[in-house]
């Protein structure tokens, strides 16, 4: 009696136990789904195209070779892309599927539509949820915000703008947003953009004398209006003023407003005072860097849902915590690239095997976890007024000598750089300037540093004192 697919690929995996580590089928071969055995070949499911290729590549001749006793004759084992996970993100194939029914598909919109069909739109991603983001410290004033804009929106914190560096979870949040409220309000009309397809719309539009159709899509067909990256508005004076207009009339009908930046309003150069002082209505929240037990933290709640507890030990996170501080993004990151290396080593997961695998992002003789402390804003003052022959008083004066103005331009651009300290701070540690001072001080050291290299190197001399501290 000739086997099924399902019972032949099952006897297959039992004999590759015997070939390989635990941890490699685990990861690698226990998501695929035999999907037909016919013609000497069997077909195999998998997650996505980077687990086929993967799997083609590394897996696909031992397994051909383990077939052929199993099914009685020579068979191909050859990998395709599920088609139940034919629209899952890349990357996403460490996840479990959704459970059917647990919700709208992502991105769909009132009439029926998917977000996919209104080429205004994109689709949300179904792993943005409020679920899935870990709330820490550095983050609960914008995930404390962001539930109460999704339980009423258009009421409460309207506009919402979150802000903060990139790989933080702005974009996690702000489609959280999205699906919370079509889970409670199935007709919400969603719209989500990235600042940069709005700039291009807009183009568009008035070179194909389109703006009627264009109008009417983001201010007559929107309940929810969400966008991405609006510091890509700057400099962009007809953009600015069709978002105005489009702000405007979203606000006037009680719509709700979401938008994630790099920086707050204020900060935004270029930005004309009439969009910032909209942005600043409603709520401004910030998602600052998780410190290490939210970033532990973190890496658990990715080891939950992409069921990695028997892979990757506790003491494995917590070293990845330790060692990897920049942003969220960056230590899901980790953790796929250390699920890589073990694969292609054959090796288990363990504390020395991340130490190899993670090389690049680990600084030689980084042995504890305490960062080094930063300098003070004074220290700032006083190691640049010493190098430039000035003195810290100086800096904080409020005079305009040249002298005086070209170290203390330098001390912002450190005090930015080093410190990352909000503008008004610095702007109030040299004499009480506003912030938009400190934005051309800023930009005018990075410039000058890109065409003078002895003034760049003379900055990171007075830098590398500082670091040492």
């Amino acid at each position: 009696m000739q086997l099924s697919a399902k019972d032949a690929w099952k006897r297959i995996l039992d004999e590759a136990h015997r070939e390989l580590p635990d941890h490699t089928i685990r990861t690698w071969l226990e998501p695929t789904e035999a999907i037909a055995l016919d013609e000497g070949r069997l077909i195999v499911g998998a997650p996505d195209q980077f687990a086929v290729e993967w799997n083609e590549t590394k897996h696909a001749a031992l397994l051909s070779k383990l077939a052929e006793p199993v099914v009685g004759q020579p068979t191909s084992i050859v990998f395709r892309v599920h088609e139940d996970r034919q629209k899952r993100p890349q990357m996403d194939f460490f996840v479990a599927p959704p459970t059917p029914g647990a919700g709208r598909p992502a991105g769909e919109v009132t009439d029926g539509r998917t977000a996919a069909g209104n080429p205004s739109s994109q689709a949300l991603n179904e792993r943005y949820s409020f679920d899935s983001f870990v709330i820490g410290k550095s983050n609960e004033l914008a995930a404390a915000a962001a539930h109460a804009a999704a339980e009423s929106p258009g009421k409460t914190y309207n506009p919402l703008f979150i802000y903060g560096a990139t790989g933080l979870g702005k974009t996690h949040l702000m489609q959280a947003i999205a699906h919370g409220v079509i889970l409670r309000q199935p007709e919400t009309r969603v719209l989500y953009v990235g600042a940069e397809q709005f700039i291009n719309e807009v183009i568009e539009s008035i070179h194909s004398r389109t703006m009627p159709e264009f109008r009417r899509r983001y201010r007559m067909d929107v309940d929810l209006f969400l966008v991405d990256d609006v510091h890509f508005l700057e400099g962009k004076e007809m953009t600015q003023e069709e978002f105005f207009h489009t702000f405007n009339a979203l606000y006037e009908g009680n719509k709700q407003i979401v938008l994630t930046s790099d920086r707050p309003p204020k900060e935004i150069p270029g930005l004309e005072a009439r969009l910032v002082s909209r942005f600043e209505w409603g709520m401004v929240a910030d998602i600052g860097q998780p410190d290490l037990e939210h970033r532990i933290a973190i890496l658990r709640k990715k080891q939950e849902q992409d069921h990695l507890e028997m892979t990757i030990p506790d003491d494995v996170l917590r070293f990845i915590a330790e060692h990897v501080r920049s942003n969220v993004r960056e230590l899901e990151g980790c953790i796929i690239k250390l699920l890589l290396y073990a694969s292609l080593k054959h090796k288990e997961v363990s504390i020395e095997l991340a130490r190899e695998a993670l090389s690049d992002r680990i600084r030689p003789g980084e042995d504890g976890p305490a960062p080094r402390a930063r300098p003070s804003i004074n220290k700032v003052q006083e190691v640049v007024a010493r190098r430039w022959g000035v003195t810290p008083e100086g800096l904080r004066s409020k005079a305009r000598i040249k002298t005086l103005t070209v170290p203390r331009q330098i001390a912002m651009y450190l005090a930015r750089e080093m410190l990352e300290m909000q503008l008004v701070e610095i702007g109030q540690a040299f004499g009480g300037r506003d912030h938009s001072t400190v934005i051309h001080s800023v930009d005018k050291v990075s410039r000058q540093m890109t065409r003078d290299r002895s003034f760049r190197e003379r900055v990171e001399h007075a830098r590398q004192e500082l670091s040492a501290e």
